[in-house]
């Protein structure tokens, strides 16, 4: 990709906690983007959020709780991206928790690939 290209970028609304097959589902979902070589994919860590639940999770000190929301964001190139939401969606099928996913068109303003280590 490279300056001024069209893009899409997909944000997938999830919780901390939230699992596919045992393991932490945002890790899930940047691992499959990757091997289905996604441009990019970031988590997020959100400070305080609800859902359709209305319950209010934060991450204050004093709260016990470990649950926070998160927000996965990936970004590529619009065919990519189509491929990659179908391949993802049985991944939230059968999780008995919210979530939201979205998807907007991008432009790219400045893509710098890094080195590999």
């Amino acid at each position: 990709m490279k300056s001024g290209d069209k893009a899409k970028r997909v944000r997938i609304y999830i919780s901390s906690t939230d699992k596919f097959e045992h393991k932490p589902l945002y890790e899930v979902i940047v691992y499959s983007a990757r091997s289905r070589g996604i441009t990019g994919a970031t988590v997020l860590k959100g400070i305080m959020g609800y859902g359709a639940s209305s319950e209010i999770y934060s991450n204050k000190l004093w709260e016990i709780s470990e649950k926070i929301p998160l927000v996965v964001e990936i970004i590529d190139e619009s065919h990519k991206i189509d491929s990659y939401i179908e391949s993802v969606k049985p991944f939230f099928e059968n999780i008995g928790k919210g979530h939201i996913i979205t998807v907007d068109d991008t432009t790219i303003i400045m893509h710098k690939t890094g080195n590999k280590k």
